[in-house]
Parts: structure tokens; C-alpha cells; sequence
């Protein structure tokens, strides 16, 4: 009896009990929960940085293509440029860029929310912790993207645009320009509310950036010795095809932040997907290139297979979320044999010198990939996508050659023909960019000093490039 009285009496105190219990784990549940969300948020937040430095990254590669591709003569002006955007890009983006391509509520058109960043305690607001990151990595996450923008005009105009005047169009284009064509779909603005699809910048980065490649390589004319009178090209090699390589792959590697990150969370099924299409479609790209130029020449070359590559991962970026990795192939398999024709057409036929080929790769490839979001994206339309296309062309286009025209009726575009035979290197900097003496016992450069910089740059062989 005393056993039934005491088990009777465990029951009775385990039913009064489990309210409590019950209670408790009610109470336990929404802090379980909040770690997780947490834990999520962490994650997510530090692939967006992560992404940010793989974007960062690529500001080494566009530097090194250039100069690979470009003579050696004029080595440090090109690094000094691409040095440049970067600061320039970030600062203009924090003073006025972020708040003109994300102005909140706007007609669509032209909003700006202010100058300066109104930065919520921890960069964390109710909305970016839905979204999954803070304002200041949405931020630098953004200004990187703008500073890309501007790089990819920097190798059309190469080796003849002074310095100074380079200077003032990169950072009216990156703080105006490139911020306010953004907002038109990625702040929600009116080619959005239309349907308009760009994932990670076919258009709003790259072929924004070319068509100032082009209005600027236009404007500014051939580098002296490329066209005879007869019509004829004169090949201008590059200085360092390893460069030049080592800028490609440096590139591929900055594109998975770069579309990766454009997920926009460490969504894995989402983001890993991206990843693999972006690189399939870079593949595709450079194999096709290379297949192509067979039919050009028996030799293969080193250039158009990089260019091919680029042209892969510029295609690719438009609709790297919304396709499947058969179609990436297609996309990127379509935009090698388009930029070996493109590069081919533009110098020989056009006319228009540009040293690293930065307009077919970026404008030519990018307008094909906002086309092949249209075409292989599900629920997307290839007529809405073409009034973007050429929304942003004549924007772009009416923009840069504004600001290229000031320029040139105030400061001038190009430099002299002396200070161009000379090089940049030596004209805008007084330095050379290889140290070409010869080390003497005592471990001291006999290298000639600045009075004979010219000497030095100009010995250099050339290597074969584009």
C-alpha cells in the first residue's frame, strides 16, 4: 500500500509539475531560436564580407591584366589609375553613391536619401536583420561594385589619356553616373518595377562601364603608330603576358564573391549553384575563344583565350541564379567565339584602339548576358530585358560623353605625342615601372636616375600579347 500511496504521490506531483516543465520550455524556446537566428545571421553576414574582399580582390586583377597587356613604358601610370578608383570609388560612394542608388522611396528616376551614411547602431536595422547582414557590409559590399565600374574604362583609354584628366571623369562617373543607373533596378527603380533582370551587373557594371570604354576610346583617338593611312593595324604587343594570366585568374577568383556574394546570404543550394555556373560559363568561354581563333589562325592565342574566359564570366553574371548549369555552358560557350569577333571587328574595322579589348569584354558580353537572362530565365522577358539594355546605353553613353567633352575643352584629353612616345611612366610620374640596371658588386642599382628613366622604359622588349 505504502508503495501504490507513494507512487500515487510521484504522479500527482509529476501532472503538478508539468505545467511548469511545459512553461519552462516555452520560455527556453525563443532564446533557442534566437541563437539560431543569430548563428544565421553571423554566417551570412560573414560570407557577405567574405565576398566583399573576394570583389576587393579583383581590383588586383583588372590591374595586373592592363598592365600585362599594355607597354612597359607606361607600367606605373597604369597601376596609379587603378589605385585610384579604388579610393575614389569607396569615398564617393560613402559621400554621395549609396544613398543615390538606394534612396528608399523615389519616382523611379533620381533619388538621393542624403549625403554621407546614417549609420544605425552595429550597422544593424529591422530590415538588414531580416536581410541577413549589416548596413556597413551592405555598404562596402556596394562600393566595390562602383569601383569596378570605373576600372573597366581605364584599359580602353590606356597609354595616351593624361593622368589628371583620367582623375576627374573616374570620380564623376563612379559618384554620379554608375550610382544613379544602379538605382533604376537594384534600388528598386523603374526598369525593376518592369521586370528588368540583372543578378550580379551584366549591365549595370560592366556594359555601364563600356559604353564609357567606348565613348572614351572614341573620343580620345588611337595610340600613335596603330592605324597606317593605307587602313592597316599595327600590332602593339603587351609587356608581360604572366601578368596578364595571373590578372585572369585573379579575375575568375574575384567573380565568386562577386556573383557569389550577390546572393546575398550563405545560402547554400542558392550560392553554391552561382559558383557553379559562373565557372562553367568562364570555362565554356575560353575554350570556345580558343576554338574560334583557330579558325583566324593556326597559332593560338594567349589573349583571346583570356579575353574568352572574362567574356564567360561577364555573360554568365546576369542570370548565374536563374539558369542551369547546361545553359551556363551555352552562355558562356556563345560569349568566346562573340568576343574574338568583337575584339577582331572593333580594331580592325571600327577603328576604335582599345589595348585590353575592355569593350568587347564588357560591353559586347555584357549586353549578351543580359539577353541570355531573358532567354533561359524562367518567367523573364527578352523584350523587357532589351529596354534595359538600351535604357543603359544611351544613359551611359550621353553621360560619358559629356564628361570626356568638358574635360577635353577644360583640361584637355590626351597627352602630348612626345610625352606618348616617351611614356606615361616617365611624362605623368618621372619613374619607371621595372628596374632594368644591372646590380654591381655592393648590391647597388647602376640603373640611370630620373634623367634617363626614358632610356630604361624604352628598351624594354616587348612580349607578344594583343
Amino acid at each position: 500500500m505504502r508503495k501504490i500511496a507513494k507512487l500515487g504521490f510521484l504522479t500527482a506531483l509529476a501532472l503538478l509539475a508539468s505545467p511548469a516543465m511545459a512553461l519552462a520550455e516555452e520560455a527556453a524556446a525563443p532564446d533557442a531560436l534566437q541563437v539560431a537566428n543569430q548563428a544565421m545571421f553571423t554566417t551570412n553576414n560573414v560570407w557577405m564580407m567574405l565576398s566583399t574582399a573576394l570583389v576587393f580582390i579583383m581590383h588586383m586583377g583588372f590591374a595586373t591584366l592592363e598592365t600585362g597587356l599594355s607597354r612597359s613604358k607606361n607600367t606605373v601610370n597604369i597601376l596609379f589609375k587603378n589605385t585610384f578608383i579604388v579610393l575614389i570609388g569607396l569615398l564617393t560612394y560613402y559621400a554621395m553613391g549609396f544613398n543615390l542608388m538606394y534612396p528608399g522611396t523615389f519616382n523611379g528616376y533620381l533619388g538621393f536619401a542624403g549625403f554621407g551614411l546614417s549609420l544605425p547602431e552595429n550597422g544593424l536595422t529591422d530590415a538588414y536583420a531580416s536581410a541577413g547582414y549589416t548596413y556597413w557590409t551592405d555598404f562596402l559590399f556596394q562600393g566595390m561594385f562602383a569601383a569596378t565600374c570605373a576600372t573597366i574604362v581605364s584599359g580602353a583609354v590606356a597609354e595616351r589619356i593624361k593622368l589628371k584628366s583620367f582623375m576627374v571623369f573616374a570620380t564623376v562617373f563612379v559618384a554620379l553616373v554608375y550610382p544613379i543607373a544602379g538605382s533604376w533596378k537594384w534600388g528598386k527603380g523603374w526598369l525593376d518595377q518592369r521586370g528588368f533582370y540583372d543578378f550580379a551587373g551584366s549591365t549595370l557594371v560592366h556594359s555601364v562601364g563600356g559604353w564609357g570604354a567606348l565613348v572614351g576610346a572614341w573620343m580620345l583617338g588611337p595610340r600613335i603608330g596603330k592605324y597606317g593611312k593605307d587602313g592597316s593595324v599595327t600590332p602593339m604587343p603587351g609587356s608581360s603576358m604572366p601578368l596578364a594570366v595571373i590578372g585572369v585568374l585573379v579575375l575568375w577568383l574575384g567573380w565568386f564573391g562577386f556573383n557569389g556574394g550577390s546572393v546575398l546570404s550563405a545560402n547554400a543550394g542558392a550560392t553554391s549553384l552561382v559558383l557553379a555556373t559562373t565557372s562553367l560559363a568562364a570555362a565554356a568561354g575560353g575554350v570556345t575563344a580558343i576554338l574560334a581563333y583557330s579558325f583566324v589562325s593556326s597559332k593560338p592565342d594567349l589573349s583571346m583565350a583570356l579575353n574568352g574566359i572574362l567574356a564567360g564570366l561577364v555573360g554568365i553574371t546576369a542570370g548565374a541564379d536563374v539558369v542551369t548549369v547546361n545553359e551556363a555552358v551555352i552562355i558562356g560557350g556563345i560569349a568566346g567565339p562573340l568576343v574574338v569577333g568583337s575584339v577582331m571587328f572593333i580594331d580592325s574595322k571600327l577603328k576604335i584602339d582599345d589595348p585590353v579589348g575592355a569593350v568587347s569584354v564588357h560591353l559586347v558580353c555584357g549586353v549578351w548576358g543580359t539577353l541570355a537572362a531573358g532567354i533561359f530565365g524562367e518567367g523573364k522577358s527578352v523584350g523587357v530585358q532589351l529596354l534595359g539594355i538600351a535604357a543603359y546605353g544611351v544613359f551611359s553613353m550621353v553621360c560619358a560623353g559629356i564628361i570626356f567633352y568638358v574635360i577635353k575643352l577644360t583640361m584637355g584629353l590626351r597627352v602630348s605625342e612626345e610625352e606618348e612616345r616617351e611614356g606615361l611612366d616617365f611624362g605623368e610620374h618621372g619613374m619607371h615601372g621595372y628596374d632594368l640596371g644591372v646590380t654591381g658588386a655592393h648590391g647597388v642599382s647602376e640603373t640611370p636616375a630620373a634623367g634617363s628613366a626614358r632610356v630604361a622604359v624604352a628598351s624594354v622588349p616587348s612580349v607578344s600579347g594583343t
